[in-house]
């Protein structure tokens, strides 16, 4: 059972918290409880940090951010152990959950479950600090943020857990974002694939690189609500595509507003060109995600990409850096757009759904500006001031519309 920043926002809720495991554990269940700083703490932290130095150290960078997590696991435990549940709280080190050296996003390397498994065959509730582990330096170091979806996926597999539980805010994952597209579905299941490509576009719902890991270790991930009454079919599970019997061929919508784009016009024409482009891009760390040229008359040629809003900065000074070699003509940027994405493992066998979307798009006057796809998904990139018409002229289009309850 893993609990969010907002469900162990307060000490009452912290409360809350404790009696839905006492729930579990009176059950006879075997519950380990990952959970993250409470709601806010984590800001604070930061900006403790960027306040003294906006280059510190990550080392202690981590020491400092993680200690939300610390201060939570010792409050829970203590919460459980005055309803009579035996508990004890973990550090990510003291699993250890070993990380790499990539202190601030760090990634997992491996978990021993031996001291939480005794714990539980002991009859006592692990309550473990999420987003840290230790690294090979023998420091703190944390997972980047939402990284205790991660953690809680991790040691989900490193025990042998039946299911991973992630308790949130929200009551399960949406077909899109509720608060746009009143008429958005919950979904009892959904694939691995689908939910990874839907966190990777902007869904926010899991951390992308917990649904990464789940997918590669088998852990079956559920959504929930900890604001409700739940009960074992609550919330929507991340499963294999095997589990699934009816297969909706689109499975939910996303948008994401981090993104920049980047023109770079007039070009000449040659052999390598992309590469000149793309390659100091990338020793700069810099990743590009959608991708479109266009080749013009007299032997010249327009290069447009997206780049994270927060890597804008350093991509146009590499591409300033870099115009002796590539020689364009100009290079434009624009902060007024949104990728907006369809995803769904029906798009393997259907050839009509990316027609549905461009035609849905023209039919509202809509531009698209860059196409990117995958397998499973299709995002183009527009103009942000129609993000929600775009929306839900798609879910409509697409059929993922809940239906109207009858009037009594």
């Amino acid at each position: 059972m893993k609990f969010g920043g907002t469900s162990v926002g307060t000490i009452e809720r912290i409360r809350i918290v404790a009696q839905r495991v006492k729930a579990e554990h009176a059950q006879g269940r075997r519950v380990a409880v990952v959970v993250s700083a409470m709601a806010g703490v984590t800001n604070q932290m930061v900006g403790y940090c960027a306040e003294l130095d906006p280059l510190a150290d990550p080392k202690e960078y981590d020491a400092v951010v993680a200690s939300g997590e610390q201060v939570t696991s010792g409050l829970v435990a203590i919460a459980l152990q005055a309803l009579g549940v035996p508990a004890r709280s973990f550090q990510g080190w003291q699993i250890p959950l070993v990380t790499d050296d990539a202190h601030g996003k760090a990634s997992i390397d491996g978990v021993d479950g031996t001291e939480l498994l005794k714990c539980l065959d002991n009859g006592i509730v692990p309550v473990i600090a999420g987003f840290q582990g230790i690294g090979p330096d023998n420091r703190i170091a944390t997972l980047g943020r939402g990284g205790s979806d991660t953690s809680a996926v991790a040691i989900a597999a490193a025990i042998h857990a039946d299911q991973c539980d992630i308790y949130t805010d929200v009551d399960g994952i949406y077909t899109t974002d509720p608060r746009i597209v009143k008429r958005a579905r919950k979904l009892d299941r959904i694939t691995y694939e689908e939910m990874l490509e839907l966190a990777s576009v902007g869904a926010k719902v899991l951390q992308t690189r917990s649904v990464g890991l789940a997918m590669r270790e088998g852990v079956r991930v559920r959504v929930l609500s900890s604001f409700s009454e739940t009960d074992d079919d609550s919330g929507s599970i991340v499963v294999d595509e095997d589990e699934i019997v009816e297969k909706e061929l689109v499975a939910g919508i996303a948008s994401s507003h981090d993104e920049a784009k980047l023109s770079v016009r007039r070009i000449p024409d040659r052999p390598g060109i992309a590469a000149a482009i793309f390659g100091p891009l990338a020793a700069a760390n810099i990743n590009v995600d959608m991708i479109v040229q266009s080749t013009g008359v007299d032997r010249m040629t327009n290069m447009t990409f997206t780049v994270g809003k927060s890597d804008e900065a350093a991509a146009r000074a590499v591409l300033e850096k870099a115009h002796g070699i590539i020689q364009y003509g100009e290079l434009e940027t624009s902060h007024n757009v949104v990728k907006i994405s369809v995803v769904g493992v029906g798009m393997r066998s259907n050839a009509g759904l990316a027609a549905t979307m461009f035609g849905t798009l023209a039919e509202r006057g809509i531009n698209v500006q860059v196409i990117s796809t995958s397998e499973i998904k299709i995002s183009v990139l527009i103009d942000s001031e129609y993000k929600e018409l775009a929306m839900r002229a798609l879910h409509t289009a697409y059929g993922l519309d809940k239906k109207e309850e009858p009037s009594t």
